[in-house]
C-alpha cells in the first residue's frame, strides 16, 4: 500500500514560486482504511500510514469563517471596481488582534483571485497576485527589496530604492498584476520618519501598479497607521475590515463540528468535540488560530500514543499559545455548561 503525501516542507509564499505552489495545491485529503485493513497493516505500512495522517492533520482544513467570506467578498468587489480606475484606486485593510485570521483571509483572497484569472486566461504568463510582508523597522529600500525578492529579481548594492521600485513596477505592469497583498502592515509606524518614508514608498507602488492593494495588520487603527496627513490619505482610500475572536454562538459550534468531521482517527467518537464546544471556547478564548492548533496537536498526539481519539483528558494536556494559556478557563465552568448541553 502507498500512503505517500506531499513533501512535508512548504516553500514560503513570499516568492513567486512559493506563491504559485500555494495556489496550485489543493487541500490535503485522506481516507481512513477500514477496520480490517487497518489492523492487517505490517509495522512498516503502519508507520507510513501514520506518517501520512500526521501530515494531513498538520494542515487539516481551513474553515471558511465569516471573516474569510467577507474579505473574499470585499476584495472581489474592489478588484472589479478598480478595473478601469486610473488613479485613487480603493484598497482594503484587514485589522484586528493577533491570531484572528487576518493573514489567512488575505491569502485565501489572493488564491481565489489567481485561480479565477488562470481560468479566464489559461496558459498566460500573468502574475495576477503579489504577496509580501512589510519589513519591521524597514526602509523604502527594504520594502522595494521585498517586492524584488518575490519576483526573484537580481539586485546589486548600487541599486537604490527607486531603481528597484521602477523595475518592479515595470514587470508587474507588463505581467498584468491586479492584486497586491501586503501583510504585517502594523510594522509601518507613522510616528517615525522611517515609517513615513516607508508609507510614501508604499503609496508610490500603489499609484504606479494598476492593482488593488490589500493590507493586513494587528490593530492598525490603534498603531497609528491612520495618523497625520499620510495616514488620512490611507484611511480615505481603504475599506476597513475588522477581525476578532468568536463569541460562543452557533458560528463557533459550527466551526468545531466542521473541524471534528475532518479528523481521521480510528477510535474517535463522532460528535464528542461538538459536545465540548463551550470548553474549547474557554480554552482558546474564541480564537480560530488557537482552536486549530489545539485540535491539530491533539489529533497528532492521538496518532502518536495509539489512542486514536481526541478526548477531554488529551485536550487538557495540550498547551495552547501563551496569550491564551495565561488566562485559563474557570475550573468547572465549562464542564457544567457542556454537560448541560
Amino acid at each position: 500500500m502507498n500512503f505517500q503525501m506531499p513533501d512535508d516542507r512548504r516553500d514560503p509564499i513570499t516568492t513567486l514560486e512559493g506563491w504559485r505552489r500555494f495556489v496550485q495545491e489543493d487541500p490535503l485529503t485522506f481516507t481512513l482504511l477500514s477496520e480490517d485493513d487497518w489492523l492487517a497493516l505490517t509495522p512498516h505500512e503502519q508507520d507510513q500510514y501514520d506518517e501520512a495522517r500526521v501530515t494531513y492533520h498538520s494542515e487539516l482544513i481551513i474553515v471558511e469563517t465569516p471573516t474569510i467570506r467577507e474579505v473574499l467578498h470585499q476584495g472581489r468587489l474592489l478588484t472589479l471596481l478598480n478595473r478601469r480606475e486610473i488613479s485613487a484606486r480603493r484598497g482594503l485593510i484587514v485589522s484586528g488582534p493577533w491570531a484572528t485570521g487576518k493573514s489567512t483571509a488575505i491569502k485565501q483572497l489572493g488564491r481565489a483571485h489567481e485561480l479565477r484569472v488562470r481560468q479566464r486566461y489559461p496558459g498566460n504568463e500573468r502574475i495576477p497576485v503579489v504577496y509580501i510582508s512589510a519589513p519591521p523597522n524597514g526602509s523604502p529600500r527594504k520594502l522595494a527589496t521585498r517586492f524584488a525578492h518575490f519576483l526573484d529579481l537580481p539586485l546589486k548594492s548600487r541599486h537604490n530604492e527607486m531603481d528597484i521600485a521602477d523595475a518592479v513596477c515595470e514587470i508587474l505592469i507588463d505581467a498584468r498584476c491586479d492584486l497586491v497583498l501586503v501583510d504585517e502592515i502594523h510594522n509601518i509606524n507613522m510616528s517615525t520618519s522611517t515609517g513615513k518614508d516607508l508609507s510614501d514608498h508604499l503609496k508610490y507602488f500603489a499609484e504606479h501598479i494598476p492593482a488593488t492593494f490589500v493590507y493586513a495588520g494587528i490593530n492598525v487603527e490603534r498603531e497609528g497607521l491612520f495618523t497625520g496627513v499620510r495616514g488620512k490619505q490611507i484611511a480615505a482610500r481603504c475599506v476597513l475590515q475588522h477581525t476578532g475572536n468568536f463569541a460562543y454562538q452557533a458560528e463557533w459550534r459550527s466551526m468545531v463540528a466542521t473541524m471534528e468531521q475532518a479528523l481521521r482517527l480510528h477510535r474517535h467518537e463522532p460528535g464528542s468535540l461538538s459536545r465540548l464546544a463551550r470548553y474549547l471556547h474557554a480554552r482558546t478564548g474564541g480564537s480560530i488560530s488557537s482552536l486549530s492548533h489545539l485540535l491539530r496537536a491533539s489529533a497528532i498526539s492521538a496518532i502518536a500514543d495509539g489512542s486514536e481519539q481526541v478526548t477531554r483528558r488529551l485536550l487538557d494536556s495540550i498547551p495552547v499559545d501563551h496569550n491564551t494559556q495565561s488566562e485559563p478557563p474557570t475550573p468547572g465552568a465549562a464542564d457544567a455548561e457542556d454537560d448541560a448541553a
